[in-house]
């Protein structure tokens, strides 16, 4: 018997929560290919358009009148209305795929945390957001019948901090874009490495203080480099450019701030390497996607960033300026390493369709609607 299965997306803001938008994006596009039986509705807000719902038979869009934008009333709409909008559509389990969950629901809920970041790291939340950022958590870890992880690491801090059933934590790792494969493919060997990309958003956790302090060394002996940083302009964006001031940095550091996928994809393409100091992530869809591209990739040697790459990056330690520099260097200057990585990258990423993640995710709703089996 079809499922009625509902998809909380009202707290997409295109182009303005970063990673998540292309976790939902791709995984709603794979269960569209994945699953032609069961019937979605997927709520979104007023911000998103209907591109975001896949354009098949069995999947419809709901565009609610709440600005996801002003987060308390998205908040308030989603713990007040959206139920009732479960209770119309006789929803038989709510995927609800950015970490808070409607409280009253009247079917099942299975929620999505992509990491642990308000407990691991409560200094990089501003005062007034924390409060609602623990409550409503709170309330989604205990009253989901199933949570999903993107990755081994997540669960663990999920189980460490919210002390539940371990068997309703499941671990569902994101995919990549097959677009990213196709960079790979066109990549010509032994280019110049003269262009050094970093995709992140602009916070403090992303530990791109310490970048550009490693980049600024490297720039000494490679004066052609470039570096550019393409994410959101977090609460550290500031900040940031006046690191880049102070480092004499100006013309040799681009902050692109949000850009189209097209865009990002041209970077990709014009990269000749791929750095990601990060001292804390829930999964590293951007290193994943380097690697799919056949970019020689460094990277933080932190979980879960180390498992996701294996042997084909460079790891080093976050904390340390040289470390960064150290491996910034190697990837500049060591040509046989950019051939072993280019080759490693794109057969660890082939290990992660978005496919996988859908069959998964499926898995988990008709586990939690009581049909699995």
């Amino acid at each position: 018997m079809a499922l009625r299965i509902g998809v909380n997306a009202l707290y997409l803001i295109p182009g303005g929560v970063g990673g998540t938008e292309i976790y939902l994006r791709n995984l709603l596009q794979a269960l569209a290919e994945l699953d032609q039986e069961n019937r979605y509705v997927v709520f979104a807000c007023r911000e998103t358009d209907a591109s975001l719902c896949p354009s098949r038979s069995n999947f419809r869009y709901v565009r609610e009148p709440v600005p996801a934008r002003l987060r308390p009333a998205r908040l308030i709409w989603e713990q007040t209305v959206l139920p009732l909008r479960a209770a119309f559509h006789r929803l038989d389990v709510l995927l609800n795929a950015g970490f808070t969950a409607p409280v009253l629901a009247p079917c099942p809920s299975v929620t999505v945390f992509h990491d642990l970041q308000h407990k691991r790291h409560p200094e990089y939340f501003r005062r007034f957001d924390l409060p609602f950022w623990r409550l409503f958590l709170w309330l989604a870890a205990h009253r989901s019948r199933l949570i999903l992880a993107d990755s081994d690491a997540t669960r663990a801090d999920f189980l460490h901090y919210y002390r539940v059933n371990a068997a309703r934590v499941r671990v569902v790792p994101l995919g990549v874009d097959p677009a990213f494969f196709r960079l790979a493919h066109g990549r010509a060997p032994g280019r110049d490495p003269s262009l050094i990309l970093c995709v992140s958003t602009l916070h403090p956790h992303k530990n791109l203080d310490r970048l550009l302090a490693a980049f600024a060394r490297i720039r000494r002996s490679h004066p052609r480099v470039r570096l550019v940083i393409a994410g959101l302009r977090g609460f550290h964006a500031r900040r940031l450019e006046q690191r880049i001031e102070a480092l004499g940095l100006r013309t040799s550091v681009e902050l692109t701030g949000w850009i189209p996928r097209r865009r990002l994809y041209e970077l990709y393409r014009a990269a000749s390497a791929f750095v990601y100091p990060s001292e804390f992530e829930g999964f590293g869809l951007p290193v994943l996607e380097a690697l799919a591209a056949g970019l020689p990739t460094a990277c933080s040697n932190i979980e879960p960033l180390a498992s996701l790459a294996a042997d084909a990056a460079l790891l080093f330690d976050p904390h340390s300026e040289e470390a960064i520099a150290a491996a910034l260097a190697r990837l500049l200057e060591d040509e046989n390493l950019r051939a072993i990585l280019s080759r490693r990258g794109p057969e660890r990423a082939a290990q992660f369709p978005w496919r996988r993640t859908a069959e998964l995710t499926l898995a988990a709703l008709e586990e939690a609607a009581g049909t699995a089996g």
